[in-house]
């Protein structure tokens, strides 16, 4: 497993990944056909965001590893910076 994410880092510079780090909030909200799972983790204030086909059970108080790279999105003409997840576990 350990290998997976470490040829996704080699392969892209962008992406990073961090281990056993705590939810504190997780919220899900469905978008057209898909469910946009909202994360936020302790000891980070950006929000990290995936996008999924069905509901996932709350990953509030769970650990989990995520892979990730920095995104930004517009939002009523003001600038966000949010996490895209690419790979997410719990751990």
């Amino acid at each position: 497993m350990k290998s997976d994410v470490s040829k996704l880092l080699k392969n892209n510079e962008q992406l990073n990944h961090l281990d056993s780090v705590k939810v504190t909030s997780h919220v899900q909200r469905e978008s057209s056909d898909w469910i946009i799972n909202t994360l936020m983790l302790e000891g980070y204030d950006v929000a990290f965001k995936y996008n999924r086909k069905k509901r996932y059970k709350n990953l509030e108080g769970a650990s989990v590893n995520l892979t990730y790279y920095p995104k930004t999105e517009k939002v009523a003409g003001m600038e966000f910076e949010f996490m895209k997840v690419v790979r997410i576990r719990r751990s």
